[in-house]
């Protein structure tokens, strides 16, 4: 493959001159986008394209399968996902493995889903990968919530409807719900609520939300696979979340906020 960035891609000329060129012995931390491969960045593509026989791409479990599809068949692949409840890779085996295949001169190409920096522990590597002087680069991907969205015909924002929206992680380290949220402001406050991996403590984040205040008729979405041709999506209303989440599996974004609304008179029937 041409590992000169004028050949691999056809860009104008500003974009053509941002391409870098993956060294070997570099880490580049990457998000894959939702997982439609047509919202991988341009950065992620050249990326890919200069990847060589003895390298490696080390992915998650929310890399899809269509993605995985673009890596050259010669280049190593290692799984790292993790799922909850279900046996996964430690995250200290995750770094080490990048660090070590690094320092043996690969390029090493860490395929994570999403962006790297939300709720993806990019941040948690990229510390390792600094601390063990293995240089590394990080190419941002679009996160599933604002993709998912745009696909669902869900605006994130609307000025009509909110002036501010709320990510959080449906859980912390320990598996629970976070403990550091003030939920009872949170409730009250924010006019957007989006949950990233918060399927499995459905029923007792929604209960926890209407018990500090929000609204249980307040519209909702559930969101599985976004972006995919397999997408699942479910609206209805914040006291039936946890029934309307029955049957579905990771990933799933989950909204909350009036924005739902919007979707029946933005979709095509």
């Amino acid at each position: 493959m041409p590992t000169n960035p004028s050949q691999r891609l056809r860009l104008p000329a500003p974009a053509q001159a941002r391409l870098k060129t993956f060294d070997k012995g570099w880490v580049w931390l990457a998000g894959a986008g939702p997982g439609d491969p047509t919202l991988v960045t341009l950065q992620l593509y050249d990326a890919l394209q200069q990847l060589k026989d003895g390298d490696c791409v080390v992915y998650d479990f929310l890399v899809s399968d269509e993605i995985l599809s673009m890596v050259p068949k010669e280049v190593e692949r290692l799984y790292a996902g993790k799922r909850g409840g279900k046996p996964s890779s430690c995250q200290a085996d995750i770094s080490e493995t990048l660090i070590v295949r690094a320092q043996e001169g690969k390029r090493v190409l860490r395929l994570k889903g999403g962006d790297p920096f939300l709720f993806a522990r990019g941040g948690e590597e990229m510390l390792e990968l600094a601390a063990a002087s293995v240089p590394f680069r990080v190419l941002p991907g679009l996160s599933a919530a604002p993709a998912g969205l745009a696909y669902a015909n869900i605006p994130l924002t609307h000025r009509e409807h909110n002036s501010s929206v709320t990510f959080l992680t449906g859980h912390d380290m320990t598996g629970e719900l976070p403990r550091n949220i003030r939920w009872k402001e949170l409730a009250r406050s924010a006019e957007v609520l989006v949950f990233y991996m918060a399927l499995k403590p459905i029923a007792a984040l929604t209960r926890l939300l209407v018990k500090e205040g929000r609204a249980p008729e307040e519209p909702i979405a559930l969101l599985q696979n976004a972006t995919l041709p397999d997408e699942t999506i479910v609206v209805g209303k914040l006291k039936d979340a946890a029934k309307l989440a029955l049957g579905m599996s990771p990933p799933v974004v989950f909204v909350i906020g009036s924005v739902v609304e919007l979707r029946a008179r933005l979709t095509h029937h």
